[in-house]
């Protein structure tokens, strides 16, 4: 989220808790633990939590066990990717010639010997 997305989301939370805090303060403190989590996910836990508490949701309550799960789930389709990139890899990579293999050869026992 940005700013303007934290602002808009700390409105939404005082229209069930009068008593929210939706000062500069309040708004930067929220952005800094709520950055990388998207503002729909957010209104959607807040709603749970009104449903639920009488008391305002906390910045872990906003985020909900789905913070962690994000990350998780863009993690493991980064490496299902990368897998993939690996695996064209294999399939499309060509053996060096002769040449090129009796150059290396010939660097290796400068650089080694």
């Amino acid at each position: 989220m940005h700013k303007g997305e934290v602002a808009a989301l700390l409105i939404a939370i005082r229209k069930d808790y009068e008593h929210f805090d939706t000062s500069d303060e309040s708004i930067e403190r929220h952005l800094k633990y709520l950055r990388d989590f998207p503002l729909d996910q957010a209104l959607r836990n807040v709603a749970e939590h009104v449903l639920t508490s009488d008391f305002p949701p906390r910045i872990s309550q906003i985020r909900g066990r789905i913070g962690s799960r994000t990350l998780s789930e863009q993690s493991k389709e980064e490496a299902e990717a990368y897998m993939q990139e690996l695996e064209s890899f294999e399939q499309t990579a060509v053996r060096p010639s002769d040449e090129i293999r009796r150059r290396l050869s010939e660097l290796r026992s400068r650089f080694i010997e």
